[in-house]
């Protein structure tokens, strides 16, 4: 058809088809371009915003205790002793500024940089898109002796500013409801809320926040305060594991208006764990602050290692990856005008900031390394093993990198490829054994779908260098059917399929071997993870069975649920131990059919929190690992 053959659609357009939003009507017409979605992620969002307030009073000197409490009728109260949101009216808008900050996109005092010198909500967004996607909103402000109050529905005024009351000190009560026309499922994690508002407290020295969760049979309260700032949060992330030195490296120090606070500390384990923040704004894909400290990192110790010649013949300059083998480290960065950039907005583009980091670090570190050189012996020492260990993996890496995973030939033989190779429209399945495996290469749709049936436990990766990771087969198998490579040669991008799917036996032996390849893929692929490319599929437990009906059940509850609507009598219900046990039509219709399966997305919302876990669960100490165990037992759900 030729371009002037082409018949135009729509209707009339004209000026009186554009539409103008007033207020905030945007945000409720398109909230995910506010808080990112409208999921579980989105809703503990909202909560964060009004937190976010609260945490720069405190990073201007105003208040120094917050507190969250999740209220047993669904709402979320946040308090603060700073200095309460001003009430006088606005000299342009005519109206009080409580209204102006809690109705109004764009309004804050976080633009001049007199009101706050830095602060982690620079768009002034944050509380009026919390007001926005609210049933209802309460605000009381206590200023000058007074407390004031004003009430709003969906993001409109519903009271004038009114007061109610005296009150010798400051401070602001945030309470909302979040809009169940936007929110599908209203329910507040105590777990997530408590994991972000711990990272704040080590974020802020001696800030107080105190998390209380007062719906009923959920009572609890926890107290986060940490005097020892990022410090106590290296600490807490290396409290199950062995450490070089007990003490860590803290220093802090402010140049050219940018504040950078770092605390580092050496374990004996093989992964790196560096988490970077600016304005506490966790940076995820690093930026000029996170690459300025590596930088000096690995300038700072060469050159301390050379100079007490502690490099023997034959040893190579340390690299970057071997300096940070074992490191856990707090980077964190205050500077007045961030500029983020990248997929997820979290990372840092400010090209003068690393200049800046690196100038510090440099500075600090090699001022440490001269004055402890025992410390700073067993740091190099580590540097040096890690970096011969490099060069066997180097050797390991180049027999994976002759079989590419880009030559077809090459494919695991294990391997049942699908024909499709757009990666968007194919997926993995990394299943247990021969058995399973068969069943799911007979039950899947070979256009997309491809199946690798794995034998045995994979290696825990959380006790081993790279290079004994590479002599295993089974993980070899996986980094060559993905195509991403490994190591410093890792590439997501190169991903032959753009969902990963986990899928294992509901038992003890299937929990361990889940979470093995969740060890893995944290450590040496966390990208995938990151882009949210991993999943663990959701097999049925039972199937229930009365004539030519049948059901399937995910647990116990769902299964007598069944029993019951149907009659209990004439049924039979078959308890699957494996997959295998599954035939290739119940497979795919429970497991693997895109339009009846259910998959849980792998998400990493909160990276430290996840470090601890893996290392707790994984690691070589054995106390954390029962006390855990004993915590969560009864969440489990697989057959001892």
């Amino acid at each position: 058809m030729s371009a002037d053959s082409v018949q135009p659609t729509g209707h009339h357009y004209d000026a009186a088809t554009i539409q103008v939003l007033k207020g905030l009507e945007a945000v409720r017409r398109r909230p995910a371009m506010y808080i990112g979605d409208v999921s579980a992620r989105g809703l503990h969002h909202l909560v964060y915003e009004v937190v976010d307030n609260s945490i720069d009073e405190s990073m201007a000197g105003f208040c120094d205790e917050i507190k969250v409490a999740l209220n047993n009728d669904g709402s979320v109260t946040v308090e603060d002793n700073g200095r309460g949101i001003p009430v006088d009216e606005h000299p342009t808008q005519k109206k009080p500024a409580l209204e102006v900050v809690m109705t109004t996109l764009h309004a804050g005092g976080k633009f001049d940089h007199q009101t706050y010198k830095v602060s982690g909500g620079l768009h002034g967004v944050g509380v009026s898109v919390v007001n926005a996607l609210s049933e209802w909103c309460e605000v009381e402000v206590a200023r000058d002796g007074d407390i004031y109050h004003q009430r709003y529905e969906f993001g409109g005024t519903a009271t004038a500013v009114k007061k109610i009351g005296k009150k010798p000190s400051s401070g602001t009560i945030t309470t909302f409801y979040p809009d169940k026309q936007i929110f599908a499922k209203i329910i507040f994690s105590y777990e997530t809320l408590a994991s972000r508002l711990r990272e704040l407290a080590f974020l802020n020295q001696s800030l107080k926040i105190v998390l209380t969760d007062k719906r009923e049979g959920q009572e609890k309260t926890e107290t986060f305060r940490y005097k020892g700032g990022p410090s106590d949060f290296v600490k807490y992330l290396n409290e199950n594991k062995n450490v070089l030195h007990p003490k860590p490296v803290y220093f802090r120090k402010e140049r050219e208006a940018t504040e950078v606070e770092i605390a580092m500390q050496y374990t004996d384990g093989y992964s790196e764990n560096i988490f970077s923040y600016v304005n506490n704004i966790n940076t995820i894909e690093g930026g000029s602050h996170l690459i300025g400290f590596k930088s000096a990192l690995t300038r700072s110790i060469n050159n301390y290692a050379t100079k007490n010649k502690l490099l023997k013949n034959g040893d190579t300059a340390l690299s970057g990856e071997d300096v940070r083998e074992g490191l856990s480290a707090i980077v964190s960065a205050r500077v007045a005008d961030p500029q983020f950039e990248g997929q997820t907005k979290t990372k840092l583009g400010n090209s003068e900031t690393k200049g800046i980091v690196e100038s510090i670090v440099g500075d600090m570190l090699s001022a440490f390394l001269e004055e402890t050189p025992a410390v700073a012996r067993k740091i190099v020492e580590k540097c040096i093993s890690a970096a011969r260990s490099r060069e066997a993996a180097r050797k390991a890496r180049d027999l994976v990198r002759r079989k590419s995973a880009l030559d077809s030939g090459a494919l695991p033989g294990k391997l049942a490829d699908c024909s499709l190779k757009d990666p968007d429209l194919c997926e993995i399945y990394i299943v247990e054994g021969d058995s399973a495996g068969g069943s799911a290469k007979q039950g899947r749709d070979r256009k997309y779908q491809a199946i690798l049936p794995l034998k045995g436990k994979i290696l825990n990766v959380e006790k081993a260098r790279i290079d004994k990771a590479l002599s295993n087969e089974e993980i070899r198998t996986v980094i060559l059917a993905l195509g991403t490579g490994i190591g410093e040669e890792f590439d997501a991008a190169n991903s032959r399929y753009g969902k990963i799917i986990i899928m294992t036996d509901a038992d003890i032996d299937g929990s361990h071997i889940r979470t093995l390849l969740l060890t893995f893929f944290y450590r040496y692929m966390k990208p995938l993870v990151e882009a949210g490319m991993v999943f663990i599929a959701q097999p049925p437990l039972f199937r229930v069975k009365k004539g030519k009906q049948e059901f399937y059940a995910y647990d116990e509850v769902e299964r007598d649920r069944i029993s019951e609507r149907i009659g209990k009598q004439g049924v039979t219900i078959q308890r699957y131990k494996g997959l295998g046990e599954m035939n290739p039509d119940q497979l795919w219709k429970t497991t693997m059919n895109p339009e009846t399966r259910t998959l849980k997305k792998v998400d990493l919302e909160n990276g430290a929190e996840a470090d601890r876990i893996f290392t707790t669960l994984m690691g070589d100490v054995v106390e954390p690992r029962r006390k855990f165990i004993e915590e969560h037992a009864k969440y489990a759900n697989v057959d001892m």
